[in-house]
């Protein structure tokens, strides 16, 4: 079989690692340093199928893998230059008595000592690479084919051996430099090592001349010519070769055991070894990961850094991908020269490996756009979903003209589980809201809401939404959509800042609500158990088709409308019971297209789309729900103060005479430019084309007849549909 290497293809045979037929292939994954074919070191690192920082000894090389070589010298691998998208990861749990990690000889006689026991064998050979241990306890294993969540009731075993140390001298970021135990294996994979030198512990099975003495440095142009050695005398002598075998000693791969501190975790064989400490390296790279020098580990030190924890976060060294086992050793033996002890390594935290965003999700099923607990009803009804304010709503459900003329002559109903839905209370609950509110709260009567907005210093629109008045010290308030988190966010502020007694809960997610709206509306409400009719902007608490709701009237389709608002876990039965009792109305769900047109008929705005940063409520045509009287309120100073500036801009309707403009279309008057739009739609029942936009006044006053998109327009008094709101408030 093949695979590709920076774009060519590499003979490969099957079983055997992609860094073995690399090697073979004479193409060093990432240019050189030293090789240990155990997953220890930085060294062999590609991006493997689109995926960074792959340890290539311990890929098997599959037909058509792609693979890319990382930069050298410590660089960072190349961004892809397109989305690679890849399989959802899958999670599987195993519950079982004991996990052993490591199938060396130490690992094999665990698993075998707990007979009659349920075991889980973990080896990185295989392709089964624990990553961390977690408090439960929970193992966390990595395969090719899903993520492993292995729950041991008794004991995890860490049988993952010892790794081999890495050289570090001037030149040991050349090709040709391998671990004893490296050397052997790719000598018996049939790689031709060439000449062979060997330091420290000597490779098995392979010809080569021992040297003793001190590691001076490494020469070559990109792979090892000679390895310089000074003598017990010190006399340096060069020796030339094409590879070095490094036996410089061992230290424990012990970072899954130190993340199972406190766990019942158990290190046996050379897991369990105390750690060999080389010699303080003179010059050279000590992080291969980072580029972390033996001067900058100098610096370090004079700068007062005299912790290991302090030395590795100020250097990075143990932070790049092989987690200190390449540095780690070198850092001890320049921390106990330069201060005569021998501290302790560094903390381990999982993971100890770097996984891709799918394998750190595997098993999670958070969706990052909100949904409404009625989500999959919508999608069962064949609707087209669309992103709303953070969430995922129904854009339509296939059929709009049937679902915007079942609100205007009949009755439909609509998923607005998604605004923001408060309980205000407390002491300083009313004192808090008239702080807020630009309107009156203390008139609301017990039972009755009003429409409000919500302003910030400035005097500019924030929010808008209800509020209903349970009693003086208990309301509820609504809010957009897409403004609840920072309006939940400004109140507590606010709340906090004041030092009032307040209580803010936000029920979004736990609350849904259904709107029930169009002339049939109440007809329908009767049959599922409203008791009387319930008055314009009035709520009452009471069971709905056998759920417990708090029943708003309001309007915002221009239709008598009732929102339903209910715990979450209800949502469907309620939704499904509407329907069903609905079906002899002609019932029918509406989505967000078919609402656009409703309100926009109303004129009614949708803040963030219809209003901007500097939309004052004088701007806006909303000074009526300003009370300036009050003594204070949020924005009030502001708003006194811009009172007395000319306006010169206002949120307008339009009708255009042919068509339907475009949203932020410009509008056009005397070949000058005037404004634009916010929101455009056709009017089934008008049978024109409407909109709102913001119109500049000129000479003192607003221009009547305006072009857009080359069409003639003209600016009208909203609301374009139902002037006196009779059928709102039916």
């Amino acid at each position: 079989m093949r695979i590709i290497v920076d774009g060519k293809p590499i003979p490969a045979e099957r079983g055997e690692t992609v860094l073995v037929a690399m090697l073979k292939a004479d193409q060093h994954p990432t240019g050189g340093g030293c090789l240990c074919l155990a997953g220890d070191c930085p060294h062999c690192l590609a991006t493997v199928d689109g995926v960074s920082y792959v340890r290539t000894c311990q890929t098997r090389a599959k037909p058509g893998m792609v693979i890319e070589r990382h930069h050298r010298n410590g660089q960072y691998p190349p961004l892809p230059t397109a989305d690679r998208l890849h399989e959802e990861v899958k999670a599987r749990n195993i519950h079982c008595d004991v996990v052993v990690i490591g199938q060396g000889e130490a690992g094999r006689a665990a698993a075998a000592a707990a007979e009659g026991k349920h075991v889980v064998t973990v080896d990185a050979a295989a392709g089964q690479e624990a990553i961390a241990i977690y408090a439960g306890p929970r193992v966390v294993v990595r395969t090719d084919r899903e993520m492993l969540y292995l729950h041991p009731q008794e004991e995890i075993v860490v049988a993952t051996g010892a790794a081999e140390i890495q050289p570090v001298a001037p030149g040991a970021e050349l090709a040709g430099l391998l671990t004893s135990r490296a050397a052997e294996v790719l000598a018996a994979a049939g790689i031709d090592l060439g000449r062979v030198v060997a330091f420290g512990t000597p490779p098995q099975n392979i010809d080569a001349e021992l040297l003793q003495g001190e590691i001076v440095r490494f020469e070559g142009e990109n792979r090892v010519e000679a390895i310089v050695m000074r003598d017990a005398n010190g006399v340096e002598n060069r020796h030339k070769c094409d590879t070095v075998a490094l036996g410089l000693g061992f230290h424990p791969r012990d970072a899954l055991a130190l993340m199972g501190h406190g766990l019942p975790v158990r290190t046996v064989g050379d897991a369990a070894l105390e750690a060999d400490v080389p010699s303080c390296p003179a010059a050279g790279i000590v992080c291969a990961c980072s580029g972390v020098s033996v001067d900058d580990l100098n610096y370090t030190w004079e700068s007062g850094f005299r912790e290991m924890e302090l030395i590795k976060r100020s250097t990075l060294a143990g932070t790049g991908t092989c987690q200190g086992m390449g540095c780690l050793p070198y850092l001890r033996s320049f921390i106990q020269e330069k201060g005569g002890e021998l501290q302790p390594r560094f903390t381990a935290r999982p993971v100890n490996r770097q996984l891709t965003m799918g394998e750190i999700a595997a098993g999670a099923h958070h969706h990052a756009m909100a949904r409404t607990a009625l989500d999959e009803v919508h999608r069962q009804l064949g609707a087209n979903m669309e992103r709303s304010g953070g969430w995922w709503r129904p854009w339509n459900y296939g059929k709009l003209q049937e679902e915007y003329w079942a609100v205007r002559e009949g009755v439909s109903i609509m998923d607005v589980s998604t605004l923001g839905k408060m309980i205000i209370s407390g002491p300083d609950a009313l004192e808090f809201l008239e702080r807020i509110y630009p309107t009156h709260v203390r008139t609301i009567r017990p039972g009755r809401t009003r429409y409000a907005l919500l302003l910030n210093e400035r005097g500019y629109v924030m929010d808008d939404g209800l509020i209903g008045k349970e009693n003086d010290t208990r309301f509820t308030i609504t809010l957009t959509s897409g403004g609840t988190s920072h309006s939940e966010m400004w109140l507590r502020d606010w709340a906090r800042g004041w030092g009032l007694d307040v209580r803010i809960l936000n029920q979004t997610y736990t609350l849904g609500a259904i709107n029930v709206t169009g002339p049939l509306a109440r007809t329908l409400l009767e049959q599922a158990g409203m008791s009387e009719p319930l008055k314009f902007m009035r709520f009452r608490d009471q069971e709905i088709a056998g759920v417990s709701c708090r029943v708003f009237r309001l309007s915002f389709t221009g239709e008598e409308s009732y929102e339903l608002h209910h715990p979450a876990e209800d949502s469907v039965k309620l939704w499904r019971a509407l329907m069903e009792l609905g079906a002899d109305l002609g019932i029918k769900p509406h989505g967000l297209e078919a609402l656009v047109m409703l309100r926009l008929e109303k004129g009614h705005i949708i803040v963030g789309q219809d209003t901007d940063y500097d939309s004052t409520p004088r701007r806006i045509h909303h000074e009526w729900m300003v009370k300036p009287e009050k003594e204070f309120f949020l924005g009030r100073t502001s708003m006194m103060r811009t009172g007395r500036i000319e306006l010169d801009k206002m949120l307008v309707g339009f009708e255009v005479a042919e068509g339907v403009p475009q949203e932020g279309a410009v509008v056009w008057h005397d070949e000058e430019y005037a404004g634009y739009l916010t929101s455009a739609a056709w009017s089934p029942v008008l049978q024109k084309g409407i909109a709102l936009g913001w119109l500049y006044y000129q000479d003192g006053e607003l221009p009547t007849d305006v072009t857009i998109n080359g069409q003639p327009a003209r600016r009208v008094d909203l609301p374009f549909y139902d002037k006196e709101a009779a059928r709102a408030r039916a």
